[in-house]
């Protein structure tokens, strides 16, 4: 770190001097156009006009090396103050010493071929100390646990920007953003940082408060929105509950319309209810800079001191996220998370209102996800941690419900389409898809038939390659059963779905809680196989018997030959790759390598996740001379 501070003290006082002899060429160039110049006035006037000119230019060069002095001066002192007291004795150089300002180019030169050919040393860290991040950079890995970092919480009433404001902060586009209110409705939880500064920033829907004191406009767009019974209740419990857990809290409010009703109603609220809490006053939607003042002027009469910004554009935040570091508490713990101890990453996905927010509720025991009769109640891809006393953790993906593209496409609803990417994406970034089938819709005629967005949906969990949990729920609105319809359903549900026939399948309730703690058994197993890694000696044994009992097709014609399977390794987990090197892939037809697959998982096990298999023949050999 020193030697790289007093290389930048050479490299700044070398270019000092060849500023200094660019100075001096200038100076002989304008001193030569003097001597050469003809003209019809007399030698005392040339003289005095060269005198003139030498004086001009000396001048000019002092000019220029005096504002050359002060910039190294103050690089050199800048430079100084990261220099320890024995940077001399570090760097081999005398208290008289002087540096060699002709020869630095080629030190430099020859130290950084040299740094360049040997790998760079390892930083030192101290045990449980924190690297110092820059603005804008992330730490590689999650240090600290997210239940231990301090959370703001972003509030207001509808369409004011909240999830604007939270995707600039956080620098993703992990809430949906649309031009309409009503698109937020669960708590959104996502990290985020700012300097060395590491904490959760929490989204929320929008407080209505009284809906007859709202602007017409926004009043009948939000009741529309969220126009099932209960709805509106249920996104203000979710902003309170956000509110309640939250450390610092952003209330953000619309600079264009200006101070409304409902914003003094959410600020009594605040100082009613979290008094101690401290409360930024975001002004948003304020683009131009000018007016920005104007309009959070009116805002000065709430008692707290307005920020205006622009989430869009980001104007402004950089105020606010000071502001708010400061007044964050340090995180309660400082314990870092093990390598290797990352949850299991399990994605809830289906068609709509087939309960899979019933479902997660279920499984935390609380009322983490909106459930409502509507359907699509869910917007975002909703993440949520889960500790089992047992100690086995998870992260629970909720996500919006995936409809037809047609559906979606011919839909009114613009924020929809997003809702499903955002479910798309889940599945991408989850280890583990649970896949929810309602009982009731699939059952024809006391058998059970999938629907084709069911298919649909588990073509895209075994494209992806994700270990996969088929959950039939509303397993108690079944009547007529007896001892073997679970069977008969098992079976019937396997084989409509062929995509993902090595799947678990399991039947429960999530209003009542049946059997809903198997899904997460089903899971851990299911996660577990997905990411296992088989020696290659278990898998030429298993690959000998396997050939035992059936040996490999043989091709067509004359002078037809026997496919050759030489050996067989794992490449890859999540999901187990497997790489068969075989004289010819053309040999082997889809029927034996079914049949190789079969014999892999009745040996092997993975039972819950995909297999995919790589089939390599011999490398062409080019003639001699080729």
């Amino acid at each position: 770190m020193w030697v790289s501070a007093s290389r930048q003290s050479f490299k700044i006082s070398h270019r000092a001097g060849r500023i200094q002899q660019h100075h001096q060429r200038c100076q002989c160039q304008a001193a030569a156009q003097q001597e050469v110049r003809t003209d019809f006035s007399s030698p005392h006037q040339q003289q005095q006009q060269l005198s003139l000119d030498l004086d001009t230019a000396n001048a000019a060069e002092q000019a220029s090396m005096d504002e050359i002095a002060q910039i190294m001066a103050a690089k050199l002192e800048q430079q100084a103050r990261l220099m320890p007291p024995d940077i001399d004795q570090t760097l081999g150089l005398d208290a008289d010493s002087s540096l060699d300002w002709q020869n630095a180019d080629q030190s430099l030169g020859e130290d950084e071929e040299a740094s360049a050919s040997s790998p760079p040393a390892p930083q030192q860290v101290k045990p449980g100390s924190r690297r110092a991040l820059k603005r804008g950079d992330k730490p590689r890995t999650k240090e600290i646990p997210f239940q231990d970092l301090p959370k703001v919480a972003i509030v207001g009433r509808p369409n004011v920007g909240k999830s604007a404001l939270f995707n600039r902060i956080t620098g993703s586009a992990t809430a949906i953003v649309y031009d309409y209110p009503g698109v937020t409705r669960d708590r959104l939880y996502t990290r985020a940082y700012w300097g060395n500064t590491e904490f959760v920033v929490v989204d929320t829907g929008g407080l209505m408060g009284d809906a007859s004191k709202l602007d017409a406009d926004i009043s009948a767009a939000a009741m529309h929105a969220i126009s099932a019974e209960g709805l509106p209740e249920a996104i203000e419990r979710q902003a309170a509950a956000g509110v309640a857990e939250a450390d610092c809290i952003v209330l953000v409010m619309d600079g264009q319309t200006g101070l409304t009703a409902t914003d003094q109603e959410i600020v009594s609220w605040l100082r009613r209810s979290h008094p101690k809490k401290p409360v930024m006053l975001a002004i948003n939607k304020c683009e131009n800079p000018q007016k920005a003042d104007i309009q959070a002027a009116d805002f000065w009469a709430l008692g707290l001191e307005p920020i205006a910004l622009s989430a869009i554009s980001g104007s402004g935040t950089g105020e606010l996220m000071e502001q708010l570091v400061h007044s964050l508490p340090p995180p309660k713990s400082e314990e870092h998370v093990p390598e290797g101890a990352e949850p299991l990453a399990v994605a809830i996905v289906g068609r709509p209102n087939v309960g899979k927010s019933s479902l997660l509720n279920s499984f935390v025991g609380r009322e983490r996800s909106i459930v409502s009769s509507m359907s699509g109640t869910t917007r975002d891809a909703i993440d949520t941690d889960l500790v089992l006393p047992d100690g086995r953790a998870f992260t629970l993906i909720d996500t919006a419900g995936i409809r037809k593209r047609v559906a979606v496409s011919a839909s009114k609803d613009g924020a929809e389409p997003l809702s499903v990417g955002r479910a798309l994406a889940a599945i991408r970034r989850a280890d583990l898809a649970v896949l929810v089938i309602d009982a009731v819709e699939c059952t024809t005629s006391g058998h059970f038939a999938v629907t084709t967005q069911d298919f649909r949906l588990c073509e895209i969990i075994a494209a992806e390659g994700r270990a996969c949990v088929i959950v039939v729920n509303k397993w108690d609105c079944i009547e007529d059963k007896s001892n073997k319809t679970m069977e008969e359903y098992r079976t019937d549900v396997l084989a409509s779905m062929r995509p993902i026939s090595w799947a678990t399948v399991v039947f429960t309730s999530a209003t009542t809680g049946q059997r809903v703690s198997k899904v997460l058994d089903a899971a851990t197993e299911a996660g577990k196989e997905h990411g296992r890694r088989v020696s290659t000696a278990t898998m030429n044994m298993v690959l000998q018997e396997t050939l035992a009992w059936k040996s490999p097709p043989t091709g067509k014609g004359s002078q037809a030959k026997r496919g050759r399977i030489y050996y067989v390794t794992q490449a890859a987990t999540r999901p187990p790759t497997f790489v068969f090197f075989v004289n010819d892939p053309k040999l082997f037809t889809d029927d034996y390598r079914r049949y190789v697959e079969r014999q892999l998982r009745d040996n092997v096990g993975f039972a819950g996740t995909p297999v995919r298999m790589f089939w390599r023949g011999k490398a062409a050999t080019s003639p001699l001379g080729a």
